[in-house]
């Protein structure tokens, strides 16, 4: 019998790219502000910290959390930013908080999942991913969405369900949230980005996604020449 291997995929900064969405969240945020000046500040602050993280000269884990943090440091308040996060998410794949996709990612998909079961697994709130995911092109190719996961601790339950009906790779750019959980449960992993992870362990990296498809497309095959067990 072939073995049919699951592919668990996250969503921001792996599937979906680019910065509208961030720049729709910090738009969002400095709408709340009532002075003027301090909504230029703060919405300085807060691109300034996401260009760093860009550059690679901060440790946040992405650039969500890097606004979030320079926005904190400027006062705001915790229930102002999650406003702000869900408001953002309301716009999202539209022309106010666009997504883009890696290069070649639906043609990709739609070939792997012929082979292999692609789930999304991600922290995100439903709000707004599926006409993110159709703006892709990649909606239908996904079997399963997993909403409001509650990563890292959350991935555990859903990779140990899955691993009991076969292989799976964890596919992710952060190591902590995205892999690590996996990698510990016994599964493949796969990094996504340039950041240094000195403690990341991956099965395999790349740059970006598109780097990864040939890698993936051979662990693919080999898990379904595996022998179940």
């Amino acid at each position: 019998m072939t073995v049919r291997p699951t592919l668990v995929l996250d969503f921001d900064g792996t599937l979906a790219l680019g910065r509208g969405p961030l720049q729709a969240y910090v738009g969002a945020l400095a709408a709340q502000l009532e002075d003027p000046a301090r909504r230029d500040r703060v919405s300085s602050a807060c691109l300034a910290a996401v260009a760093a993280f860009d550059a690679g000269t901060t440790s946040h884990r992405d650039a969500y959390d890097a606004v979030r943090t320079a926005a904190l440091a400027e006062g705001v308040a915790d229930d102002q930013l999650g406003r702000a996060y869900l408001a953002s998410r309301e716009l999202l794949g539209t022309p106010e908080a666009p997504v883009l996709a890696p290069d070649g990612l639906a043609a990709f998909l739609a070939e792997i999942s012929l082979s292999a079961t692609c789930v999304l697994a991600t922290n995100a709130p439903e709000i707004g991913v599926d006409r993110a995911l159709r703006s892709l092109g990649i909606a239908e190719t996904l079997t399963a969405r997993h909403h409001d996961l509650g990563k890292p601790s959350g991935l555990e339950p859903l990779v140990a369900g899955l691993l009991s009906h076969g292989p799976v790779l964890a596919v992710g750019d952060i190591w902590e949230f995205d892999l690590a959980p996996a990698h510990r449960l016994g599964a493949d992993t796969a990094l996504v980005g340039v950041r240094e992870t000195p403690e990341a362990r991956p099965t395999m990296r790349g740059a970006s996604l598109s780097a990864l498809f040939d890698p993936i497309r051979d662990w693919v095959s080999a898990q379904r020449l595996r022998t179940p067990a």
